[in-house]
């Protein structure tokens, strides 16, 4: 097997174990299921201790709002008398008020950080150190031990509208966030090895050869990433002539009669 370490720009992500005869359509199929599946685990892994420890997602026009605006405003929280935590909760007030601060009680907070963990020890950048190749199997593991103990503390489910809902039914809406600058899509991805794009339409043995036992480092970037790394070359400042010319006093003179 053909063994990828995918990174993006310096920063090592994951282990990729491939085959020589794989066409690149399908290897940035892969990769780019895996890369943004661990983006997805990475960020149910950040929210969930938030449901541990705050309980459910208040309504988007409850959030942020002191007690008295939200009594003044006469707004009630219809979900949470619904999404019950298992053996009842326990009240922890969320400072920023994002939730609705009915916690679950200790044990139940323990079944879902003690998955939290599990789940980021499938998708950790250390599986490289340790040699472990990620697969989507992996990954598709990590999210079903999430979904999992979500539903083992809240059997009735979550709000429609809490973000963990959202991300289990692939419906988050990561617009205007510093997370959807992270994803790639797959018609946006690009693999680049030896400072070449590897380019679809052909396969992993028109680069490498047909050594299956070869080790190699590939880059993932967005198409738009090459297009900002390139843009500098249409600017004038990269322009050597006008750089010449603005130090010999010749810049913005104006040829010809008055």
């Amino acid at each position: 097997m053909v063994q990828l370490h995918v990174k993006r720009g310096d920063e090592s992500l994951f282990l990729f174990n491939t085959t020589v005869d794989t066409p690149l359509e399908t290897l940035i199929q892969q990769i780019t299921a895996i890369y943004n599946g661990r983006l997805k685990v990475e960020r149910l892994c950040s929210e969930i201790p938030e449901l541990a420890d705050h309980g459910i997602s208040l309504p988007p026009n409850m959030q942020g709002l002191t007690e008295e605006q939200i009594e003044e405003l006469n707004l009630r929280d219809e979900w949470g008398e619904k999404c019950i935590p298992s053996g009842g909760s326990v009240f922890r007030k969320d400072e920023i008020g994002r939730r609705n601060g009915q916690a679950p009680n200790d044990k139940m907070k323990e079944v879902l950080m003690r998955t939290v963990e599990a789940a980021t020890a499938l998708i950790s950048k250390k599986q490289v150190q340790a040699n472990v190749c990620v697969t989507v199997e992996m990954i598709k593991e990590a999210l079903d031990q999430l979904r999992g103990a979500v539903m083992i503390v809240y059997p009735m489910g979550l709000t429609p509208h809490d973000p963990i809902r959202m991300e289990l039914e692939d419906k988050e809406d990561l617009s205007g966030t510093q997370a959807s600058l992270q994803v790639i899509a797959e018609d946006e991805c690009q693999l680049w090895w030896a400072a070449k794009e590897m380019q679809r339409g052909k396969k992993l043995q028109d680069y490498i050869g047909r050594n299956e036992k070869t080790k190699l480092v590939v880059k993932i970037q967005k198409k738009l990433e090459e297009a900002d790394d390139d843009r500098y070359l249409d600017s004038e400042w990269s322009d050597r002539q006008a750089l010449k010319r603005q130090f010999q006093g010749l810049t913005n003179i104006k040829w010809g009669p008055r």
